[in-house]
Formats: C-alpha cells, structure tokens, sequence
C-alpha cells in the first residue's frame, strides 16, 4: 500500500484556530509532571557517532566540564574535562592506547583515574552517548531511563544538534504543545489534529499526547500518521509513530544544560536523535545509504528547530523578565 497521500488543507490562515484548545494549564502541568521525573543523573552529550577512536570529544554539560573518549575495544569512557595536572582542556586531545594524553605536558589518564581527576560513568546505547553526573540526594541508575525506541537492527538513526539561549524546560514546553505545529511549521505538518492531551491530574498510562498529523512532502503530497508524545525523564520528550507509514519510529528531544553564554544568558543543547523504522522490505536499502541520508535527516530537523528555539527563547524571556 502506497503511504503518500494527496495533500489536501486549506490556506495557512484558513485553518481551525488551536489556541482554545491549546490550554496552557494543561501545557503546564504536563511539564511539571515530566521535570518531576528520576533522571537516574544521566545527561545525553553527543551522538554516538561523534566520539570516534584516537581522538576525544569534550562540552560542558549539567554545568561541569566533560570529556568522553573510546579504548581500543571501542567502549566509551568519560572524565572530567580539565587535566588534573595544570587544568589544560581535555576536548580534542590524543588518546593513546584507550587513554587520554594531555597536550600540555604528556599526562596519561585512563578508565581507571588518577587522584584529582575521577572519571564518571559512560553509556552507548548505539544512537547517543551519555555521561553520569550524580548530584546531591538523586538516586542514580546503571543506564539511562529511555522511552520506546525501535529494534536497533532494522532502524535507521540520525543525529542533529542546535543550541538556545534558553532552559531544558522551556525546550520541553515547545514539545509539550502540539497544538503549535501545523501553524508554526507548514512546510514540515498539516492536517494535524490533538485526539488526546492529558488530563491537568492523570495516571502514568494517560501521561500521553495523542496527534493525528500528515508529515508533509513537498507541495502536494505527505505522509498520515498517529504519533504520542510522552517524557520518559526530565529533559527529554519522544515522539513515537503509532500508527501508519513507519509505525514504531521514534524521534526523542533530549535537552541537556549547557554552561552560560557570555551574555550571561543560560544555554541548552537541543539533541535530537530520529529513529527511523519500517517493516517494508524496501527499508533495507535505505539502511544501505544511511550515510547520505543522515545529513538530509539532520537538515531537517534542524529546520524545525531554528523555529522552535525560538519559540523556546521567547518562553525563557517571558517567564524570567
């Protein structure tokens, strides 16, 4: 059965207002409820595929200076950012033999750490790369608390990155109105209708948006799908298709905190990660092609998300002037 579907939607400005229906209250307590969420004090810092062998790959992530590298076995360990020794930044250094020689004066730091500098825990789920940072009274856990993602060997992953002047919350607050989508971005969504929000006082099962949606393809064709949006931790939203071409697929929003600009504003990464999945035969070519279809992914994404931040930024500025 073909997927694609005429396009048929009125004018930009003829469509059914959403605002009545967009309630902030509802926006609001669904926020609450994710930010309320164990994190297990893990932070998503990159995609897996950019912390490769020989070199490391550092950013400042929940405000502390971090550096993630590979061992020749290719598993992936973490440090702080700083050498121990005089403080040189530990971000695109040589790693020799799985460990991490200072430019400054040679200093070799392994998995096993040195006094002064101890290295956190890492994690590769095979999409993100994450690092533990434990904090006063949270209860941590052994891997990352992930929502529902797709069977790793028929699916195909892309990674893009953009950062806001902005808090995880206000990133999270965009995802948690659906109702924004076919207004704000009419190149990418149409048709689209809320079936369900969550109650302001729900139960886990409820704790769900429910979206009829048509991804759009060009001008006149697009892609109908049923997707819910849920936070499986408290910096990160996962769109997942339920229904229709691609059912299974995922994309997960994952806002961690970054450190300050210089102008003092706060910064957020917003990492998003589409986890692509179809049960046609034809998908396998797809995944034969990833590495040209990953930029284009990526392109996309980031599209969407030069509107969003602002939207994001805007949230920021409001609630804190």
């Amino acid at each position: 059965m073909n997927p694609l579907r005429l396009l048929s939607r009125p004018a930009w400005a003829e469509q059914v207002p959403t605002w009545a229906d967009a309630k902030p209250g509802i926006i609001r307590a669904a926020l609450a409820r994710a930010q309320a969420r164990p994190s297990g004090g893990w932070f998503v810092v990159a995609a897996s595929r950019e912390v490769t062998r020989g070199t490391t790959y550092g950013r400042v992530v929940g405000g502390r200076e971090v550096v993630l590298w590979r061992d020749d076995a290719g598993t992936l360990h973490a440090g702080p950012g700083a050498c121990p020794h005089l403080g040189a930044a530990l971000c695109d250094t040589p790693v020799h033999e799985g460990r991490v020689v200072c430019r400054w004066h040679g200093l070799a730091l392994g998995p096993e750490g040195r006094p002064g500098w101890r290295t956190f825990p890492a994690h590769d789920d095979g999409v993100l790369a994450w690092v533990r940072l434990e904090a006063a009274d949270e209860v941590v856990t052994d891997a990352p608390i992930l929502g529902p993602r797709p069977d790793p060997g028929r699916s195909l992953p892309a990674v893009a990155t953009v950062v806001g002047r902005c808090e995880p919350e206000d990133v999270l607050a965009n995802r948690l109105d659906p109702w924004h989508g076919a207004w704000f971005h009419p190149y990418s969504f149409a048709n689209l209708r809320v079936v369900s929000a969550p109650p302001m006082e729900c139960t886990e099962a409820e704790d769900r948006f429910l979206v009829e949606v048509t991804f759009t393809l060009g001008r006149r064709l697009g892609v109908p799908v049923k997707a819910a949006f849920t936070c499986p931790d408290p910096r990160t939203i996962t769109m997942e298709i339920v229904d229709g071409e691609g059912t299974g697929s995922v994309v997960e929003t994952h806002a961690p905190p970054l450190r300050p600009g210089l102008d003092g504003l706060p910064r957020t990464a917003v990492i998003e990660a589409v986890v692509a999945h179809s049960d046609r035969p034809g998908f396998e070519h797809s995944r034969k092609v990833a590495a040209a279809l990953r930029p284009m992914i990526a392109v996309a994404a980031k599209r969407l998300w030069r509107d969003d931040l602002d939207y994001a930024e805007r949230r920021y500025a409001l609630r804190t002037t």
